[in-house]
């Protein structure tokens, strides 16, 4: 598996591409905003888009979703429905953050922990990882030991849980016994910021550290 990061909209959302290397199909997780930048970026790589897939419903995170899908005539996957009340709240989102209106959308497919996305050669597994937000997604490939994780866990940082329905027991308890036990040597992709390991973050993180107990 090959995979690009490009940052978008003024947070600097880590929108993050997985291809299969074989039959150049991608996967588009968490297109926040700026669809020419990423849409640039497929077609230089010579991708052609399977699916967009979204960890959680903040605005920053699937602001280019709607427009996007209707571009490439591809499936929205994800969040989890319990991130249905942030989907539909995309207009209010724009008007909270001071973001321009975005075309409005709803996934074709909510998903579930346990379940599995093909794109060619290349299988994600996908964890429920509430928190941050109540329908967080983390999106796991195995065989590159390499995840996107969203807003749950950052190099040195973790989500925030002050917005509705955030949870910090959740959040901590989603990193602690969902995402750390995947492996110290797990390197993951964080929604905005540099990419870390998991056993980095066991070692060194303040908010979720071994030495926190």
């Amino acid at each position: 598996m090959q995979y690009r990061i490009i940052p978008v909209t003024p947070f600097q959302q880590n929108c993050t591409l997985f291809w299969c290397e074989r039959t150049r199909q991608a996967l588009v997780i968490d297109p926040g905003g700026d669809a020419d930048k990423i849409a640039a970026v497929l077609e230089a790589e010579g991708l052609t888009p399977a699916y967009i897939l979204l960890t959680h419903g903040h605005l920053d995170h699937v602001g280019a979703a709607g427009v996007l899908a209707s571009r490439w005539q591809v499936p929205i996957w994800g969040p989890h429905k319990d991130d249905a009340f942030w989907i539909d709240g995309l207009s209010e989102q724009s008007r909270m953050f001071g973001f321009p209106q975005v075309q409005a959308f709803q996934p074709d497919r909510w998903l579930e922990e346990g379940e599995q996305i093909q794109c060619g050669d290349l299988v994600l597994e996908i964890l429920h990882c509430p928190g941050h937000t109540p329908g967080h997604l983390v999106f796991y490939h195995a065989d590159s030991k390499l995840a996107q994780v969203g807003d749950v866990l950052f190099n040195g940082s973790i989500g925030r849980t002050d917005f509705p329905r955030g949870d910090h027991a959740a959040l901590i308890h989603s990193i602690r016994k969902k995402l750390f036990p995947l492996g110290d040597e797990v390197s993951f992709i964080p929604g905005h910021g540099p990419m870390s390991t998991f056993g980095q973050e066991k070692r060194s993180n303040p908010f979720v550290s071994d030495r926190r107990g």
